[in-house]
């Protein structure tokens, strides 16, 4: 009896889904084309980081369905979108790496070798 209505569905996710993957073809065309562009300083992680936020959004909602899920799942993920702030901030703001800055390639210490007695 229900067999038409299940055909128009699955065709509205169909098209959903060619949507959404037009979307991040698009997107990673844009994700492309910026790497090409300097935005000055850590701006250029930071742009490209919000796109591929955009494109991993989309397809955790719309691909793994986290758009039809129990509130539970929302507070996981806003905790989960904190955490990665607070992971990329400390990315973005680590000026130099201390081991290349102070540590591996400073200037090497002569060592003294030791002179064979005959």
């Amino acid at each position: 009896m229900g067999h038409d209505n299940s055909h128009d569905d699955v065709s509205s996710h169909v098209k959903t889904y060619l949507k959404i993957g037009v979307t991040l073809i698009v997107f990673t065309v844009i994700t492309v084309a910026i790497s090409f562009i300097d935005f000055g300083g850590n701006n250029n992680m930071i742009v490209g980081m919000a796109v591929a936020t955009f494109k991993a959004s989309l397809v955790c909602l719309i691909f793994m369905h986290l758009n039809h899920e129990r509130p539970l799942i929302y507070k996981v993920l806003v905790f989960t979108v904190v955490l990665a702030i607070v992971l990329f901030t400390l990315f973005i703001s680590a000026h130099g790496d201390p081991l290349k800055d102070e540590g591996f390639e400073a200037p090497a210490v002569p060592v003294k070798t030791a002179t064979a007695h005959h």
